[in-house]
């Protein structure tokens, strides 16, 4: 269903809209902030990129896991992308996602999924069960301490 609303029904939409633009202001006058709009939104993604590269570089310069400059990252790059595609679908919803204090609103959602998908897995599997070992009990240890060897292999 995704795949279909993703390679269907969304670039039908993004041509309706260029076609209502179109007649609404003309031809050149879209295909003008057509234009505009990516040569803006590139130095946007430009900017931001490197200010969230920066974040995380203190990050780990400071000992912390860059977790919200990891997802930031990844938000950014998926706006350069939307970029790229023509329309005035795609360049509102990358510009939204560019722009710090709505981008707070994707990483958050973002996050939360990530956070109920491993929740969900556990670490484990889909069953949430540990692994069993062959007698039946749960997670059998051997701890040990261990050398070496020396010598020929």
């Amino acid at each position: 269903m995704v795949l279909f609303l993703l390679f269907i029904v969304f670039p039908v939409v993004e041509l309706y809209v260029i076609i209502r633009v179109g007649s609404s202001i003309g031809f050149l006058n879209t295909l003008g902030l057509i234009v505009l709009v990516a040569v803006l939104g590139s130095w946007l993604v430009k900017r931001e990129g490197i200010r969230v590269w920066t974040k995380f570089n203190r990050s780990v310069l400071e000992g912390r896991v860059p977790t919200r400059e990891i997802v930031d990252g990844v938000l950014i790059m998926m706006a350069g992308a939307l970029l790229l595609a023509p329309g005035f679908v795609t360049d509102v919803f990358a510009l939204l996602v560019l722009f710090p204090p709505t981008r707070l609103v994707f990483r958050r959602m973002l996050m939360r999924r990530a956070e109920s998908g491993m929740t969900i897995m556990g670490g484990f599997g889909a069953s949430q069960h540990p692994p069993q070992s062959r007698n039946g009990r749960l997670g059998d240890v051997i701890d040990t301490d261990g050398t070496e060897p020396h010598g020929e292999l």
